[in-house]
């Protein structure tokens, strides 16, 4: 007689999805009628869950629940770069791998767009997918030597000016030591995944995800140089606002932000917790951005791989 096999333990998939945009309650529609068909439960939150056409088998968890990710095996996102982002702080905090489907426009930390949900629900149902790990930023404010504020990044820390009329003055150093001063309408600090978000858009470099650095890019500077940074990645970097400028404000991703008082200085330095992703396919990087951004590459001649 043969033993029988000990059964499995039942799976469950975390949905986030961007709740006013029409295309995303359509995918997730989808997508949840896909993983239920496969016998993989589906966990919402229940202040979107009102906004989704939801079976009543799909299970509601309170907002502020800290158990909300427990037993999940994914996180899949459904929406643009702000929905991503917003997913990204339930991986962080889980570690749940996130699985981005982007509804916007470019999208980087999205693995498939609205066309592919077939393909994704696929992937989730038969574990097709492979999880990495992008680097983050640990955020500390200081004010007259003690903490005012810690945050974290995945994309970008930036410290900005908040009156149109007035420049932020600042000084920048790394590991301690000063480099350089100047007025500006802020300073970006950007890791590699955040290189193709607001460091881009900046004039900042593109830094393929592989690469372990960190960056530093000002922003509207008025200075000789003024010119972006790259570290290694075990620098603390640091942008003090000085004592006699207006006072500025510090965005982490975007999303969370906080007033910075003359004279505050932020560090910035590698994250100890890392965001997961769940990618479905191999595709490099530099095809990846060749996409995203319909950069022109017809007159390549090299030899097809």
């Amino acid at each position: 007689m043969t033993a029988s096999a000990a059964p499995q333990a039942p799976r469950t998939v975390f949905l986030l999805a961007h709740t006013g945009r029409p295309a995303a309650v359509r995918s997730a529609e989808l997508v949840v009628l896909g993983l239920l068909r496969s016998g993989i439960g589906v966990r919402v939150l229940a202040a979107e869950a009102a906004d989704l056409p939801l079976p009543p088998s799909v299970e509601k968890i309170p907002d502020d629940c800290p158990e909300a990710l427990d037993g999940c095996e994914l996180i899949i996102v459904l929406g643009g770069d702000g929905t991503l982002l917003r997913g990204a702080e339930f991986s962080r905090a889980s570690g749940v791998p996130m699985l981005g489907v982007n509804l916007g426009r470019v999208g980087f930390l999205a693995e498939a767009e609205r066309d592919d949900l077939d393909k994704v629900v696929d992937r989730v149902v038969t574990r097709a997918y492979e999880v990495e790990e992008r680097m983050t930023l640990d955020v500390v404010v200081y004010e007259n030597g003690d903490v005012l504020h810690r945050d974290w990044a995945l994309n970008e820390a930036a410290v900005q000016k908040v009156s149109p009329e007035r420049m932020l003055e600042v000084v920048l150093a790394v590991d301690g030591r000063p480099v350089t001063g100047f007025g500006c309408d802020g300073v970006i600090c950007a890791t590699p995944t955040g290189s193709t978000a607001y460091a881009f858009s900046a004039g900042g470099p593109v830094v393929w995800p592989e690469v372990e650095a960190l960056l530093m890019v000002p922003i509207g500077a008025h200075a000789l140089f003024a010119k972006p940074l790259v570290t290694t990645p075990d620098s603390v970097l640091a942008v003090e606002v000085e004592p006699h400028t207006p006072h500025g404000v510090l965005w982490c991703d975007g999303r969370r932000t906080v007033e910075l008082p003359a004279g505050a200085r932020v560090e910035v330095r590698r994250g100890a917790v890392p965001v997961r992703l769940a990618r479905l396919h191999h595709a490099s990087f530099t095809d990846r951005l060749v996409a995203k951004f319909a950069l022109p590459v017809s007159g390549w001649r090299g030899a097809p791989r």
